[in-house]
């Protein structure tokens, strides 16, 4: 009889769990699974557009066309940019979110709440609002951080985000700090797992800060930071809000990414009326498989490597 108890207490625990997961785990089979089922069979078809009913199976057509111009002479130079902005990412996602994690686990205040909220609160700010901040404040003419950097002599000449050069590194500044809340949390939770008697065991030791953070802390964060990677590789291929308020539909070049390309080519607008939509789907196809396959791949060394 106990164990018929425990049965049920166990039974009522797993219906619990499912409930709690069943609406996200809808949205993801409704807005994820599904579309990448329907989408298999498109890539070997010529369907044109969304609307259109008729489409005649090509085999691996599609995977050939994608390769030639015109395709291939747009789709090259925004991979290479979305490359470029992805590795800067990283940077930023390391720059801002492990030292103010490191600032939270450390040190304590009244005002150790406040600051959090503080840093976490561009989070929650549309990303299409932030693109646009973004411009405002660097605007070349009346931009609010240019006309107030030339007034203190700090430069010269104002500041042109929509140079290639410049943007390139502005987008991925202005995203990590936007999401540097949201890192900072993520590399916490890490921190807060490590037992208070190994950092004691340490201290005791005579094990300075440097040695602690290589030896004892960031063992322990390894499956954070594998999160952290795994979030940031995917975001910065999926940037698309951010980059639509900075621009990049505009005419930015510097703010034009992979997903605002697969978007001007799924709705046919500029250069990209030539692709149809079995195109389109085909590219995402080439570009997003290899990115779930390096997500796994970073998700099984973290098994290998995790303290």
């Amino acid at each position: 009889m106990p164990g018929k108890g425990l049965s049920k207490r166990k039974l009522a625990e797993n219906l619990a769990d499912v409930i709690f997961i069943s609406p996200q785990l809808l949205l993801y089979l409704l807005y994820t699974i599904c579309p990448f089922i329907i989408a298999i069979p498109i890539v070997f078809m010529n369907k044109t557009n969304l609307i259109s009913s008729s489409a005649d199976f090509i085999g691996l057509g599609n995977f050939v066309s994608v390769f030639k111009p015109p395709i291939v002479n747009e789709f090259l130079p925004v991979m290479q940019r979305t490359l470029v902005y992805t590795l800067i990412n990283y940077g930023t996602v390391f720059a801002f979110g492990i030292p103010l994690a490191l600032l939270m686990f450390e040190f304590t205040s009244r005002f150790k709440n406040a600051f959090f909220t503080v840093i976490y609160m561009p989070y929650i700010i549309s990303g299409l609002g932030v693109g646009m901040m973004l411009m405002m404040l660097f605007s070349k003419d009346s931009g609010t951080l240019n006309l107030l950097l030339m007034k203190l002599n700090i430069i010269h000449h104002p500041i042109d985000i929509m140079n290639p050069h410049t943007g390139v590194l502005a987008l991925p500044l202005i995203e990590g700090w936007q999401y540097a809340g949201f890192n900072m949390a993520l590399f916490l939770g890490g921190l807060l797992s490590v037992p208070c008697e190994t950092i004691d065991a340490a201290r005791v030791d005579g094990v300075n800060y440097l040695q602690r953070l290589w030896y004892v802390y960031f063992p322990q964060m390894i499956p954070n930071i594998v999160i952290a990677c795994i979030f940031c590789l995917m975001g910065s291929f999926n940037s698309f809000d951010v980059a639509v308020g900075f621009g990049g539909l505009r005419g930015n070049s510097s703010a034009y990414m992979v997903a605002l390309m697969l978007y001007k080519m799924s709705f046919g607008a500029g250069a990209s009326q030539s692709a149809t939509l079995s195109q389109t789907v085909t590219l995402s196809m080439i570009i997003y498989l290899p990115l779930f396959l390096i997500a796994v791949l970073i998700n099984k060394l973290q098994r290998k490597y995790e303290y």
